[in-house]
């Protein structure tokens, strides 16, 4: 071919090198979004998921859990139980009462009515007292599959370890004080008396009427009404939605102060002296084995109601003690005088003025600990 001569060009030819690349059609597009879709939404499911599942327990005495600093028995089941010991000496006690202490508390909680209590009172009474770790505080063992029953025959199995013999008083705070209905329900057989504190109302019990129920359930601040429905629906998002960080969780979580009595907030410089040297141990072995398995199970679907409860002392060998105060922000007076006169048999104190840490307010733990020994009625 000579030098210049030009080359020809076919216009097939042509035309195949300036055609522009086929566009991707939009069934193969609609195609790789779809698949884009699927992989990010399996993502958020199993970062959801994530979200949801708590840390394992810290538990004590393991390699990396807080040490065993109290005594502690160990339960059929293979957990332990710590406690701790208030009074007279078990073997010369006259009476002998099992303390059960309230949200994210522990045993040295027993405060609550030891600490203002008359040694005159303990000493001529002859009151021994044992409080113990809930499952999952201090330094009690975590209870995965701790149902509405299971605590009372903890207890149970407490006061036979320790030689309490066949009858022996319980007296509960806050949601201890609920956990005294359960004891009340399955191990009435073991009761000498029984006191219940501001103990802690559940909505959904069906004797508690509806419209009463909702009035009350409203008065509380509205990050802890939504707490209160996790913990009643949809247990199992209990831990996120208390350590999430877009909205407020429960209030008491957070230690807020909103909740609190005018009394309450008098009384909150006495409380925290105390607390102060325990507080780091409450809730060290991780908040879902405590606080946050707590409000499952205390505002869960119950296998009885409380208001249906027969009088475990017909023949008048011991009483069961209500009380409330009527300025109290955390459980509803309204409530619970509904419940005392569901239940006649219950003697009902009501106590003027009072909030929800009345206990520790001067005179209170005396009269509480009195009218339980005794079997005084009360006041309505």
């Amino acid at each position: 071919m000579a030098a210049g001569q030009s080359r020809k060009i076919s216009a097939a030819s042509a035309r195949a090198h300036t055609r522009k690349p086929k566009s991707m059609s939009p069934s193969k597009f609609s195609g790789i979004f779809k698949k884009i879709l699927f992989v990010c939404f399996v993502g958020l499911l199993a970062w959801a998921y994530q979200a949801t599942q708590p840390p394992q327990p810290k538990t004590c005495g393991s390699t990396d859990g807080p040490p065993v600093t109290a005594s502690r028995i160990q339960l059929k089941d293979g957990r332990y139980l710590a406690y701790q010991e208030y009074g007279v000496p078990k073997d010369k006690a006259k009476h002998k009462i099992v303390f059960i202490h309230g949200f994210d508390c522990c045993r040295h909680d027993v405060s609550a009515i030891t600490a203002y209590l008359s040694p005159d009172i303990v000493e001529s009474q002859g009151v021994y007292i044992v409080s113990f770790d809930r499952p999952g505080y201090g330094e009690s063992d975590p209870h995965p599959t701790q149902t509405v029953k299971s605590l009372a025959f903890d207890i149970e199995e407490l006061a036979d370890q320790l030689g309490l013999g066949s009858k022996f008083y319980v007296v509960g705070f806050s949601i201890g004080g609920q956990i005294v209905w359960r004891c009340l329900k399955y191990i009435p057989h073991r009761l000498a008396g029984a006191a219940l504190i501001a103990p802690v109302v559940n909505y959904w019990w069906p004797g508690i009427p509806s419209n009463m129920s909702e009035e009350a359930y409203k008065q509380h601040l509205v990050q802890d009404q939504w707490a209160i429905r996790v913990a009643h629906y949809l247990p199992w998002l209990n831990y996120w939605w208390n350590t999430q960080k877009l909205f407020p969780g429960l209030s008491l979580i957070a230690h807020s102060p909103k909740v609190l009595s005018r009394q309450d907030m008098e009384l909150i410089p006495r409380i925290f002296s105390i607390r102060e040297a325990y507080q780091a141990q409450v809730r060290q072995q991780g908040e879902f084995e405590s606080l946050h398995r707590d409000l499952a199970i205390s505002f869960g679907t119950w296998e009885f109601d409380p208001t249906d409860l027969k009088n475990p002392f017909s023949e008048n060998e011991g009483s069961v003690h209500l009380w409330q105060g009527d300025e109290d922000l955390l459980v509803p007076v309204k409530i619970q005088r509904h419940i005392a006169r569901q239940l006649p048999w219950i003697h009902y104190h009501e106590v003027p003025g009072a909030g929800h840490m009345f206990p520790f307010a001067d005179g209170i733990a005396d009269s509480i600990i009195l009218a339980l020994l005794a079997g005084k009625k009360g006041v309505s």
